[in-house]
């Protein structure tokens, strides 16, 4: 089994329609800006609703395959629909333009070299899941499409489907759902699939359990800040005011060991000063060939939306260094909490995924010029071959096959399905104010999934 590409993914949906239009229905529900139909797969025809959105980051796609796991699944038991009173709503992928541009890995061969040559992630302002300036202000029409369909349904629980490109599985919540962390433990042990017990977007969010953690209110902050903290309203808080549970479910394409090992550090300070070392040589490295590609750009095409991710990359990873660094300031702005050895991997994999990244997308830059008057593909190559080793060799991460990614998604869906529907609906009214966001949600900067 592979990724399913956009077109394939639509394509599934509607043979799945056709077989059973009883029972399930396909509509359009927005438009990308490229002009791609966005598209919403019902299951039921209960009257509680549940909503599951694939694709919110362009290179995380086991949500499409996991979506249509969940509809062939919602179908064959009834105890899903009729029996819950319940209605799936699937939506596809929400942003299918940037899952486009990932097709050059999607269908496989899955290697790190690949992938990440490959990669692509909108920059943090065009990621349809942030609301840096509110819901009201939102001028993606990505986000506009999700904003009206949770409005329209009010979903008692929303699920985003993300993948952790290295490390491991976990979920992050809106509100708990207790019990969830025990069955997520016996999922991903049933599966093999590492749990990421020090997961870096949960950094100094409330642990609801190990590898569930609990998503702090949004404030307001400037856009490194946001970046890094994801400290802006979001489409994962949005329908808090209807009552909704959101889950984040992350699910790991190479899994690693170690960011299940929950046991204190042996040297905590000497790992930090390592990964420390790392970003910033290698942030210095990555400056100076984006120096001397960046003249070379005029006419690229869409040069524009690849700077964009790799000046916020550049943008976050002095201060994330000092912020990891022991040796840096006296730790008051953002002091590191307790760290497990889990924490200190995930950590040291967060800085190698910003530096790769980064390299993917400028050697994707130098190739779209079509010539390398600065001679930067050669160093390039280099240097993610060498921090592709890094993440074989030296963290043991190990390809975890699609279909397996597929099914611990599913699986820890229709967990957080049976959970929410068990509870009464969380509280409605708008998201608390002025509760700080430390730390986490990194993934909006592509440290993690």
């Amino acid at each position: 089994m592979r990724y399913p590409t956009v077109d394939e993914l639509d394509a599934r949906a509607a043979a799945l329609v056709a077989r059973r239009p009883r029972d399930a229905r396909l509509r359009r529900v927005g438009t990308s800006r490229a002009g791609t139909p966005m598209w919403l797969l019902s299951v039921g025809h209960g009257s509680r609703q549940a909503l599951v959105v694939a694709g919110p980051h362009a290179n995380e796609p086991v949500g499409g395959a996991t979506v249509l796991r969940l509809a062939e699944r919602a179908l064959a038991d009834p105890r899903l629909t009729e029996g819950a009173d319940a209605t799936w709503n699937l939506l596809l992928c929400l942003d299918p333009d940037g899952s486009r541009r990932n097709e050059g890995w999607l269908t496989g061969p899955y290697t790190l070299g690949r992938y990440f040559r490959n990669f692509f992630r909108p920059g943090f302002l065009e990621q349809p899941e942030w609301l840096p300036d509110g819901a009201a202000a939102a001028a993606l029409p990505e986000t506009r499409a999700l904003l009206d369909v949770q409005d329209e349904l009010r979903p008692f629980l929303q699920c985003s489907l993300h993948g952790v490109d290295v490390g491991g599985g976990f979920v992050e919540l809106t509100h708990d759902l207790p019990g969830l962390d025990r069955r997520l433990a016996h999922i991903a042990a049933r599966l093999a699939i590492p749990r990421e017990l020090g997961a870096y977007d949960a950094l100094y969010w409330p642990g609801l359990g190990p590898a569930v953690y609990r998503i702090p209110p949004p404030r307001r902050a400037d856009l490194a800040a946001a970046i890094t903290e994801a400290a802006v309203e979001s489409t994962w808080f949005h329908p808090h005011r209807h009552g909704t549970v959101t889950a984040v479910v992350e699910a790991p394409m190479w899994g690693v060991a170690a960011v299940s090992d929950g046991s204190p550090p042996t040297d905590r300070d000497g790992a930090l000063r390592a990964v420390s070392r790392a970003l910033r040589h290698d942030t210095a490295l990555l400056r100076q060939v984006l120096a001397r590609v960046r003249p070379h750009l005029a006419g690229v095409p869409d040069a524009a939306r690849l700077l964009a991710p790799v000046d916020d990359y550049l943008l976050v990873c002095p201060g994330l260094a000092d912020a990891w660094d022991p040796d840096t300031g006296d730790g008051t702005a953002h002091p590191l909490p307790p760290l497990s050895s889990a924490h200190l991997a995930a950590l040291r994999i967060s800085g190698r995924r910003l530096v790769l990244r980064t390299a993917g997308l400028l050697h994707q830059l130098v190739r779209a010029a079509g010539r390398d008057p600065a001679g930067a593909l050669p160093e390039l190559d280099l240097l993610i071959d060498e921090w592709c080793a890094d993440y074989r060799d030296g963290c043991g991460a190990r390809w975890i096959p699609v279909a397996r990614q597929a099914e611990y998604q599913a699986r820890v869906v229709l967990c957080a399905f049976e959970l929410a529907g068990r509870h009464p609906r969380a509280g409605s009214g708008p998201a608390e104010p002025g509760v700080a966001v430390r730390g986490g949600g990194a993934d909006a900067a592509g440290l993690t999934p």
